[in-house]
């Protein structure tokens, strides 16, 4: 009985042991976790700044352009040189169609606010609340808004650590996170029904034509892709001089890359100061680059979209259907492929991080 007896309380005794020791590997768990997450926090609750000031850019292209008796939008530059080419062959035709440019809704003190900025504004202030709300209340055990955030930061913070590298990721993860989010969002917010078909308009024979639509695709407007390139050429010119300082970042355009001697050396010297003038060209032409590229996608999947509307008047709820499902995937392809490009636009011209972040112990 008696050696039951010990046996039973030998039992609890390691049963309780194996709890406690549990218990405080638990607890170290949650010490540790608590303090992964507190970067976490800064980071998505920082992802509202760079959205303020692609508005702000945003405003400010759309303004220099804009302003004066004689002055116009960028956006309507391409466009009304299309419409001299053209009006000698068809007249006093009527334009058809989803307009290339921004229409100007409202004036506000003088300033014209378009309905592409109103849709941008939506945008951005509703990525701003999601965030704030989601980061709120931090939880050990992220669950809804807080775990969908997380998810997608960590993901695109994984992607991009294994292309820049762990330094120079923790300095420019906050622009690529942010652009990407954005481009996206905007992207699918302008596939929304009644963007682009609420606003005033007048009846014709055919219906009722919408003349300026309320909303409009943000990402179709050249303003905004351009304000976005902008800012990233800016950003370009910030990170470059910071990790490479005057000297190396003039050294990455102009000097020659590789060990050589002798008359190899000198020619070099001159082959290699000759492309730097190409390169900074070719620098110089990314935000043009950018800025149409991201339009040029967007407007024409928009352009799209009215055409299978208007092709068959009678089905004109059906046949878009599944080009709504394409332009779902185009708007994450079109957000990658600009957060791919200004990463690898980084990437070239910060070759110090690039090698420094291979050696660093991880």
């Amino acid at each position: 009985m008696y050696t039951r007896t010990s046996f039973f309380s030998s039992l609890l005794l390691t049963i309780e042991g194996f709890q406690m020791n549990a218990d405080s590997q638990l607890h170290v768990a949650a010490r540790h976790l608590s303090r992964a997450r507190e970067p976490m926090r800064i980071n998505l609750q920082t992802l509202w700044v760079p959205l303020l000031l692609i508005m702000y850019i945003g405003l400010g292209a759309e303004l220099m352009f804009a302003v004066g008796a004689g002055a116009e939008p960028l956006s309507l530059i391409v466009p009304q040189a299309a419409e001299h080419v053209g009006s000698a062959a068809i007249g006093n035709e009527e334009e058809q169609g989803l307009s290339q440019k921004a229409v100007e809704i409202v004036r506000v003190f003088g300033f014209p606010i378009t309905n592409s900025m109103v849709a941008t504004w939506i945008v951005a202030l509703g990525l701003i609340v999601f965030v704030q709300t989601a980061t709120r209340k931090m939880k050990q055990v992220p669950d809804g808004a807080q775990n969908f955030l997380e998810w997608l930061v960590e993901s695109l913070y994984n992607f991009l650590e294994g292309l820049l590298g762990r330094h120079l990721v923790d300095r420019t993860f906050w622009f690529f996170a942010t652009v990407f989010i954005f481009i996206l969002s905007a992207s699918w917010v302008g596939l929304i029904p009644g963007v682009g078909t609420i606003g005033r308009g007048h009846a014709t024979d055919h219906g009722f034509k919408i003349d300026q639509p309320l909303f409009r695709g943000a990402n179709a407007d050249v303003n905004q892709t351009l304000a976005m390139a902008l800012v990233f050429f800016g950003c370009w010119i910030f990170w470059a001089l910071r990790e490479n300082g005057p000297g190396g970042f003039l050294k990455e355009l102009f000097a020659p890359k590789g060990e050589s001697s002798g008359l190899l050396k000198v020619v070099l010297v001159v082959v290699f100061f000759a492309s730097g003038f190409l390169e900074i060209i070719s620098i110089l032409f990314r935000p043009v680059s950018l800025s149409f590229r991201l339009y040029g996608n967007m407007f024409a999947g928009e352009k799209m979209l009215e055409t299978m509307a208007n092709l068959v008047p009678s089905f004109s709820w059906l046949l878009p259907i599944p080009f709504y499902f394409m332009e779902l995937l185009v708007g994450v392809v079109q957000a990658l492929v600009f957060m791919l490009l200004t990463a690898v636009f980084t990437l070239l011209i910060c070759p110090s991080a690039e090698e420094g972040s291979t050696t660093a112990p991880r």
